[in-house]
Formats: structure tokens, sequence, C-alpha cells
């Protein structure tokens, strides 16, 4: 059987074996009731995770009301956000966030640096501080819930890392990787503000984390780098090469597994956490299907070389070891041992089912570029 031909399989299955739409839910202290009415605060909306998610904002019903804060002003009638009200800010500013947060039921967190020519320190500021700020902003709101975009760089890249990672393995820094490191930093600051009692507060909202592995979608070509850090470069070269490039060219590739998720996805198990579909807590969020490496080049009508899966890993964490790695070199930790998750927990407590294989997600990211427009 193909590798496609299993896509399509599991995709039908999938199909046939979703649950009904999960009616909306609030967990607190086991009581279940309804809500609507919901105003919804969302940073970093114009990523890729915020076209994921502000669409379904935008078509839910139990949503009224949407605040949107980034840096850079954006027009939410041009993509149709009429619930979008645009709020210029920055998440180091506490004051701007409880201005923003102000009235908020749930606030969902989005805005981080992945990439780019900031310092650490910038990074760490944006990332580390900004986060609690927002956290902090929340729970003065009163906001009922705060849904974190977290990510399975959590996990860290760890030897002892098992193939199929469920939301009970430990949340461990990584050696080098800045994004990792901070991922999984920010997981254990935030399960701690959350039950510490604050003065001058009501109860801390209930805490949702999500860990999605690389989001693909429409909007990972042209807003964000396809490829992180020092493969930047590559992948801008690859995503503008849609399909197959005209010769095929050999290219040597580390074996590796790797997991996918497409923005929809993302954004409908964001969404879920957003009306209280199940628990808080951790949940793990990854498409079907499991591609290599050597099923990535082929994509771009590449000839796969494969290269031992062992020694690249070892060259990889021997590279993420060297002193004074600049940040965007660090991500090289990435592919020093295997990321990949288990999702039943998504699937069984938010009744999430993605709609795309990992294989679907890749090549509707490769339909965005310029041949596939």
């Amino acid at each position: 059987m193909s590798l496609e031909q299993h896509e399509r399989g599991t995709h039908a299955l999938r199909y046939a074996e979703a649950p009904p739409p999960v009616a909306c839910r609030v967990w607190q202290a086991g009581v279940v009731s309804q809500e609507r009415e919901l105003t919804v605060a969302v940073t970093g909306p114009t990523g890729t995770f915020g076209f994921g998610l502000i669409p379904l904002l935008q078509g839910d019903a139990r949503v009224t009301r949407i605040v949107g804060i980034a840096r850079r002003p954006f027009d939410p009638a041009a993509s149709g956000w009429t619930k979008l009200e645009y709020r210029r800010g920055d998440v180091r500013d506490p004051a701007v966030l409880r201005d923003a947060f102000a009235g908020a039921d749930v606030v969902v967190h989005l805005a981080f640096l992945v990439t780019g020519a900031a310092s650490a320190q910038v990074i760490r500021s944006v990332n580390v501080e900004g986060t609690l700020n927002a956290f902090r902003a929340a729970a003065q709101a009163g906001a009922r819930r705060f849904v974190y975009a977290s990510s399975v760089a959590a996990y860290g890249f760890h030897p002892d890392n098992p193939v199929g990672m469920t939301e009970e393995w430990p949340v461990r820094p990584a050696a080098r990787l800045f994004y990792a490191q901070e991922k999984a930093e920010l997981e254990h600051l935030l399960a701690a503000e959350a039950s510490r009692p604050e003065a001058g507060r009501g109860p801390a909202p209930a805490l949702y984390l999500l860990r999605p592995p690389v989001v693909l979608g429409p909007h990972a070509v042209g807003a964000k780098d396809l490829l992180p850090g020092p493969l930047a470069p590559l992948g801008r070269v690859l995503s503008g090469r849609i399909g197959r490039f005209p010769v095929p060219l050999p290219v040597l590739v580390p074996v590796m597994p790797l997991q996918f998720v497409h923005e929809e996805d993302l954004g409908q198990a964001l969404l879920r956490c957003v009306v209280a579909a199940g628990p808080p807590g951790a949940y793990n969020i990854a498409a079907d299907g499991i591609l290599s490496t050597a099923d990535v080049a082929r994509e771009f009508g590449l000839i796969p070389v494969p290269l031992p899966g062992g020694p690249a890993q070892f060259a990889a964490r021997a590279v993420a070891a060297l002193p004074f790695l600049p940040p965007a070199m660090q991500w090289v930790e990435a592919a020093s041992h295997p990321a990949i998750m288990d999702t039943s927990k998504a699937r069984r407590d938010l009744g999430w089912v993605p709609r795309f294989t990992a294989l679907e997600a890749l090549r509707d990211t490769l339909r965005q570029g310029p041949a596939g427009r």
C-alpha cells in the first residue's frame, strides 16, 4: 500500500468515526453548564495559529466579540472578521493587556517569537515575560479560561523521550534550543500561577495547554518561514517550487519521523478549549499519519538519499553543544531526537478529530505558493 493510499484510508475511517460536535460545556469542579455571548481576547491573531482560530470564532454563534491584540496594525474587515476589534499593543506592556482583556471571558495567547534576528534578551522578554503578563492580566480581568499555545518542543529532544509521548510524560527544557526551553519553562510557570492565589483577584483562569508539532497550512507560507532557524532559506526556496522540481535532484536526508498539524485543525482544538469542550489541562495535538523526512523530500520532487538517523542525530547534538550558538542556529537541536506524540487524550476529552492528515497538511501548504494560487 502506498503512503497516499494509507492516508486516504485513515482519512475515510476518521470521518466515519468522528463524534458529533461537543456542546458548549464549562468544566468547573465537575459542574457542567452552558455559556453564550462569549468575549474572547486573542494575542497574536494574525500569525499561522491565529488564521486557524479567528475564522472559527467568527463563525461560532457562542462568540459575540473578539479582541485581537497585535503590535502591527491590521484590518480585520479585510479578512471578513467583523466580530474582531483590533487593539494595538505589546505583550510586554501589562497595562495594555489589562485594558484589552477587560470583559473577556476567555484569553487565547498565541504571541511568541520563533525565529528572527532579535537578541536572546528580547526573545525572552516577549516569550516568557509576555506570556506571564498575559496570564496575570487575564486573571485580573476575571477571565474564566486561559488557552496557551505551547509546543511539542516543551518535551525537549532528550534521548530517553519515547516515541508516542502522552501528556503524562514530563516536559523538560531542551539542552540549547531557546524555543523549547521557554516552552517547557512556561508550562511550569503557568501551572504555578494558576494554582497560586493572588490578593485582589478572583480565582485564576482555568489553564488549557495545547502542544502542536510544526503547523502547516495556507498561512505557513508567506506569513512565517516554512522551516525554522538555519533551515529557513531552504524552506523559502522549496516552498517557492510547488509540487515537483522540473528535474528530480538527489538530496541527502537524515532519516527521521515527523508529525505535522494543519492550521485549521489546530484552530479547531483551540476553539474546543475556548468553549470548554473538555477539562483544563495539557493536550497533544497532531494530524493522523507520521511522515519521514524522505516523504517530505519526495513531495518536492526530490530524490531522497537517506542518511542513517543515528549519526545524523549525533551530529545535531554535537552542533547544538557548541558554545555561543546564536538563537537561530539553536534549532539544529530539533534534529537530535524524534519528537512524536500520542494524541488520544485530545480525541477522548476534547472530542477533537483532525480533518487533514499529515500528508494532506503538507500538500495544502505547498499549494499556496506561486504555482498553486
